[in-house]
């Protein structure tokens, strides 16, 4: 028989092992419902970091450092001055623009002067043709009056009523009327090809003036041109910050002589960073541009979620796009689970308030209940993915200086 304190703990250990086996059912229908509800419809990964644009400041010209403006994590707003160089060599090679494209404009004022010139060397030619016509027509009748003149004395002087010498006077007469003649028709036609001379100078010259004014006038355009390359380059000298950012990566010194192109610092926009996550390719099936993603920081812990979307899914694997992609090609291969980079945009409100840096690790979690979106972009970009106008107020000025020049040197066309 069994005493009462045995059944006592019979009981007990019965009733423990009921509530284990209800706490583990329970247990088992909350984790069922919950990969049903929730795990079955998200996608996660901890194989995810920070990336950003990397803006990298290089001189358009050449010159040595005279001033370095802003150090490594310093902030910088859109047009701030971060480098200057000595502007001495572009500051002449600015004033020799200005000449040329000064002289240049005197130039072609002096082609459209030269239409008046020779327009009128035109109407002096041709008053040189009438002038010839006429001496012609004279000399034709002096001619015809020698002519019939000895032709008179001929026939007087077969009848012995003219002298030998009285003819040979009238045939003299005759003789010079007919050089005089020739002379007048040389002259005619001298005249005649010095008004086709002139003509065809003044169509050259027409030709070179003709339908643009002096401003718009090919030669000095192509003076305005260089004016504009050395405007350009002396106002080069100053960098300016394309973007707000940071600084990072300065490498320039004072009084390096530096080329075009060399990198001298960088600009990083944190307020513009994404999260590129590396998800496996099993897990791509349900992804899709659009679908939200929350998101937590190494950095921040738990404690802080960033919340984002979906703003792309990657054309190749990194493997594709390595240095050296691998060969499988060979007997010893081996099978890899691939991973898609998958970037994933940010709000700006959990970003401005807890900032990132470029390549922090995080943990991303994408809900993929949403499956309305694609697997890849279905148009082009409508507007630009950066841009920046610190740029076109050199040009702008550019322009007012070529005018000024213009104005001053062209006068009254």
């Amino acid at each position: 028989m069994t005493t009462p304190e045995v059944s006592a703990a019979a009981s007990s250990r019965r009733k423990r092992m009921t509530l284990l086996i209800v706490v583990a059912l329970i247990g088992g229908i909350a984790w069922g419902a919950y990969d049903v509800l929730v795990a079955s419809h998200q996608e996660d990964t901890d194989n995810a970091y920070v990336q950003g644009n990397i803006i990298q400041i290089t001189p358009q010209v050449g010159g040595t450092v005279m001033s370095i403006l802003a150090d490594d994590n310093d902030f910088v707003r859109a047009g701030t001055p971060l480098v200057k160089l000595d502007p001495a060599d572009t500051d002449v090679a600015l004033r020799q623009a200005e000449a040329s494209l000064a002289q240049t404009v005197r130039q072609v004022r002096q082609l459209y002067a030269n239409n008046a010139t020779l327009a009128a060397q035109v109407k002096l030619r041709e008053t040189d043709i009438a002038k010839a016509i006429a001496a012609q027509a004279s000399a034709q009748s002096e001619v015809q009056r020698t002519q019939q003149d000895v032709q008179r004395r001929l026939q007087l002087g077969a009848r012995g009523a003219v002298s030998a010498e009285e003819l040979k006077h009238a045939e003299s007469a005759q003789t010079a009327a007919r050089e005089q003649l020739a002379a007048a028709r040389a002259g005619e036609a001298a005249a005649r090809a010095g008004v086709a001379e002139a003509r065809e100078q003044l169509a050259s010259n027409q030709a070179l003036t003709q339908g643009v004014k002096i401003a718009e006038h090919p030669s000095v355009k192509a003076a305005s041109a260089q004016l504009r390359a050395a405007w350009l380059a002396a106002h080069r000298t100053e960098l300016p910050a394309p973007v707000d950012g940071f600084i990072a990566r300065r490498s320039v010194q004072l009084g390096q002589r530096i080329a075009a192109g060399t990198p001298l610092m960088a600009v990083v926009p944190l307020h513009g960073v994404w999260v590129d996550a590396n998800f496996k390719e099993t897990q791509l099936k349900n992804l899709r541009i659009g679908q939200r993603a929350t998101l937590t920081a190494d950095l921040y812990g738990d404690s802080v979620k960033y919340t984002g979307h979906v703003a792309g899914l990657g054309v190749g694997t990194g493997a594709a796009f390595a240095l050296l992609p691998p060969q499988n090609a060979t007997g010893n291969w081996i099978k890899v689970v691939q991973r898609i980079p998958v970037r994933i945009a940010l709000d700006p409100e959990p970003l401005a308030r807890h900032p990132l840096r470029l390549g922090l690790s995080m943990l991303v979690t994408v809900d993929t209940r949403d499956q309305g979106g694609t697997t890849l972009a279905s148009s082009p970009r409508e507007q630009p993915l950066a841009q920046t106008s610190v740029y076109s107020v050199q040009d702008g000025d550019a322009d007012a200086e070529i005018a000024r020049v213009i104005a001053a040197n062209v006068g009254t066309p």
